[in-house]
């Protein structure tokens, strides 16, 4: 397999680190990957973490060119149907993800699992998000694909507190309180590593596959 980082900020920094360990060969890390040849990009997997001012500009030539994409930007909810119409439109497998980290997409399993539990016995959710002061968007995507769990599962849509702080890599914590207790679940990213090790994974389950995938649909 091939791949092509488009984004060489720090998450391009730490998904280079982690491609030659999987086998994947790195056939060039872009900050402009509209120019990428044609002919080069049919070849090779494009794994986008850039900016979604960036990735709204991006995506149909990516779309267009790439054998497949992982797209790890967020900030796009608002154009995901043209988004994934455009892949499909195109024949590119495409995997998404609001978090690739392995332990996020637990921790969505939990909640989803939890919300459904606690449907109808009073509970009131509450989301809370730290990240460093370098992320763009507020609520974050992990963020808001929680909130979009809870409110599917348990009928109420929760209140999302955002922080910015420092350089937090990311923290996300969902409460579940009630007049006689309270449940809470909190991933706590140490480094951006397990959002890399994520991505190449979903890199690798792009051999053979079709259509357009949530990430989390395909591991849990």
């Amino acid at each position: 397999m091939k791949a092509i980082i488009s984004g060489y900020g720090k998450m391009g920094h730490m998904i280079e680190k982690g491609l030659a360990a999987h086998g994947i060969e790195l056939v060039q890390a872009s900050e402009d990957i509209c120019a990428t040849q044609p002919s080069v990009a049919k070849e090779c997997v494009c794994i986008d973490f850039t900016t979604p001012a960036a990735f709204r500009a991006n995506y149909k030539f990516i779309a267009a060119n790439f054998k497949a994409a992982v797209i790890g930007t967020t900030g796009w909810n608002d154009i995901q149907d043209e988004v994934i119409a455009e892949f499909e439109k195109q024949g590119t497998p495409m995997i998404y993800a609001s978090n690739f980290s392995i332990g996020v997409n637990a921790l969505f399993a939990a909640v989803e699992k939890t919300a459904k539990v606690l449907k109808g016995h009073g509970y009131e959710p509450h989301i809370t998000e730290t990240h460093h002061i370098h992320k763009l968007d507020a609520p974050s995507g992990t963020a808001k694909s929680l909130g979009q769990l809870v409110q599917k599962e348990l009928g109420a849509e929760p209140q999302i507190d955002s922080i910015r702080e420092g350089e937090v890599p990311g923290i996300h914590t969902v409460e579940f309180t009630s007049s006689v207790d309270r449940l809470s679940f909190t991933h706590e990213a140490f480094s951006r590593e397990g959002l890399a090790e994520g991505a190449i994974a979903a890199a690798l389950l792009t051999e053979g596959l079709k259509g357009v995938h949530e990430f989390k649909d395909l591991i849990l």
